[in-house]
């Protein structure tokens, strides 16, 4: 009866600790320290198309190949929308093991599924959660749901977007194992293959390896990551593959006490939803040779940020993305993304070490192969608690 007594009082407290103040997020269970943490943040969007009334999913974020086109603009007027829907929880827990080490568990979830039938903003706006890390960490070794090491999160600018500077980005979660030493990464991450007109094809037999090299000094850090990677195609008669690879470049650089420059580059063949949340796909199955060829692609960022004062920053964005297609295909894909750009500015203000509110207007425009255009403009409202 005590130690059951005992395991319910550390579960209140547990619960307390979670919910509670900011200063009570943590609690030990056993000889396991626990760590909850994470932000409410409630959004404000006003959205102008050119084309639509704008994708679902674009609405909530900036997501490049979702801007509808059109051969002229379709005078259909913006958009208002608001939502709590990236508040993010995150459990963490540390446990000894003998030689003085300890096993780190992470679990994170947030609400940004895309919406559909398990939403809704007619009456209750309920949204499921969803997972976004799941993984441990023994000494060098992690296993588990988390960012792709073709990724670099510390490159991302300040942005009240979900990302910032989308076009020109690798971005990706996913279940990989991965060795880390002395700045070096090594993964085996899991695989995709993305095709045009036909989209996720679930066909490849072996992970995508993924190795990086993370240079650390007092001016900031430079990250340079490589790709290897399988494409897939298997449905029916068709049994056709190609192969991905790629390299990614990001920076972050301290240029003085308040300024700082963040800036991201990539280029490979297929690397298709990698790339720019997927703007392009990874590549074309040619119906007459019976081939998978993949798709070049391109993409860069920059971001400046200037700390007015130590609560107050202004960070100013652009990036831009390029797809190739037409060198592996004559035919003309109408709805096919060629290239995107985006830029945006904004103005941060840290009300207390926990609140933070802030404006931020953006402008993104897309381009299909055909040559079709379509823009947005975007001006967004934040407010986050984080504990």
């Amino acid at each position: 009866m005590k130690t059951t007594m005992k395991t319910i009082t550390r579960a209140v407290t547990l619960a307390v600790a979670g919910f509670g103040m900011a200063s009570a997020n943590a609690a030990t269970i056993g000889s396991t320290d626990v760590k909850y943490t994470g932000y409410i943040k409630v959004d404000g969007i006003y959205s102008d198309y050119s084309n639509g009334e704008g994708h679902p999913l674009n609405r909530d974020f900036y997501v490049p190949s979702t801007i509808a086109v059109g051969a002229s603009d379709d005078d259909i007027g913006g958009r208002f929308d608001g939502q709590a829907r990236q508040s993010r929880f995150r459990l963490t827990t540390n446990t000894p093991v003998d030689g003085g080490d300890s096993i780190t568990g992470v679990l994170e979830l947030d609400f940004m599924i895309t919406k559909g039938d398990y939403d809704n903003e007619r009456i209750s706006n309920s949204y499921l959660p969803r997972m976004r890390h799941a993984f441990l960490k023994y000494k060098n070794w992690l296993v588990g749901q988390t960012w792709t090491t073709f990724m670099d999160v510390g490159a991302l600018p300040e942005s009240l977007d979900f990302i910032g500077t989308t076009d020109g980005i690798t971005f990706g979660r996913q279940v990989m194992v991965r060795y880390s030493q002395n700045g070096f990464d090594f993964a085996l991450e899991n695989p995709e293959t993305t095709v045009v007109g036909v989209g996720a094809t679930d066909d490849n037999s072996v992970p995508d390896v993924i190795g990086a090299y993370t240079h650390k000094a007092d001016w900031g850090h430079v990250k340079v990551a490589g790709i290897l990677r399988q494409l897939s195609y298997e449905v029916g008669g068709i049994d056709a593959s190609d192969t991905g690879m790629g390299v990614s470049i990001t920076s972050k650089v301290k240029l003085s006490d308040t300024d700082d420059l963040r800036f991201t580059f990539f280029t490979g063949s297929g690397l298709g939803r990698y790339a720019a949340l997927n703007a392009a796909q990874g590549a074309v199955y040619n119906e007459e040779t019976g081939s998978l060829d993949a798709i070049d692609s391109t993409g860069y960022g920059v971001a400046y940020r200037h700390m007015w004062t130590d609560k107050a920053r202004t960070s100013i964005m652009f990036s831009a993305f390029d797809a190739d297609a037409e060198q592996v295909t004559e035919v003309t894909m109408v709805d096919y993304t060629d290239k995107t750009y985006s830029a945006r500015v904004n103005y941060i203000y840290s009300m207390t070490k926990t609140v933070t509110v802030g404006a931020e207007y953006a402008y993104a425009k897309r381009e299909t192969d055909a040559g079709l255009e379509g823009d947005m403009s975007r001006v967004q409202f934040s407010a986050k608690y984080a504990f």
